[in-house]
């Protein structure tokens, strides 16, 4: 796909990889809708991206409010006559405890955004994407919606269903108009505890993982867009828990829940 000149909903637009994602649409001669909850991130998007009018519009909204995100689609054709791809990015992580410690509200929280979050934009925008000669649907899944991580047990559902709902649209949509794409990334350093609501727990010694920076995971979104790649893998802990756990799934999972042990208290 030819990203200028067309018009792209992304999700989570006002911080982090969102954030990053508007920017590079905007780079690339795109229009975006920017959606997130945050008004005060929205704002920064659009003083970040000095965008010229008309080309950038932000949209105060909780994706996990479906009557809100049904009246999108509307908003946004009103501000940009079109939608050729919607990018859901946004999404949040639980606490760093065991399901067992977790409330059920808490695990209702992480699945609204997450999932329920992703479900409701691509109900309410599909059809505005099947209606045009080309059009992108790409859904950020997680490294942790490939191998189970302790800890963030009810994140890392949220992201397997992600996942699982993507590659079913991808088989559903093949024979249209709507490229798919699911994207896995590994550590990204944005502030998505602090956004999560949640704190990060503090390890004593032990080495710093390689995280890849928000502006790379967000270039490497808009590539996979443009090229209509349907399966994105950012990082390379993402790429080598990916092949571990297609060869030798097992050791995939006891490897991850070992250098959780800290994280945990164990």
């Amino acid at each position: 796909m030819d990203i200028a000149g067309k018009v792209f909903v992304v999700t989570g637009g006002g911080n982090g990889i969102g954030r990053e994602v508007v920017l590079e649409l905007l780079r690339r001669g795109a229009q975006v809708a920017a959606v997130d909850l945050s008004a005060e991130g929205l704002a920064e998007t659009a003083r970040l991206a000095a965008a010229p009018q008309g080309r950038l519009s932000t949209h105060t909204v909780n994706v996990a409010d479906r009557g809100a995100v049904e009246e999108l689609p509307e908003q946004v054709i009103a501000a940009h006559g079109q939608v050729d791809g919607l990018l859901n990015v946004a999404g949040i992580i639980q606490r760093f405890v065991r399901v067992a410690d977790l409330s059920v509200e808490e695990i209702e929280r992480v699945m609204a955004v997450n999932f329920w979050g992703t479900l409701y934009t691509t109900k309410a925008f599909l059809p505005h994407l099947l209606a045009r000669p080309q059009s992108s649907l790409l859904n950020v899944s997680s490294m942790g919606g490939l191998v189970p991580v302790p800890g963030q047990g009810a994140y890392g559902a949220s992201k397997g269903a992600v996942k699982l709902l993507t590659e079913c649209l991808y088989a559903e949509l093949r024979d249209t108009s709507v490229a798919v794409t699911v994207v896995f990334p590994g550590a990204v350093g944005t502030d998505i505890t602090g956004n999560s609501g949640v704190e990060a727990p503090v390890v004593q010694g032990g080495t710093t993982p390689k995280v890849t920076a928000p502006d790379a995971a967000g270039r490497q979104i808009v590539d996979a867009i443009a090229s209509g790649t349907f399966r994105v893998l950012i990082g390379s802990d993402a790429r080598m828990l990916d092949r571990l756990s297609r060869v030798a799934p097992t050791r995939a999972i006891t490897t991850v829940a070992d250098q959780m042990k800290k994280l945990l208290g164990v």
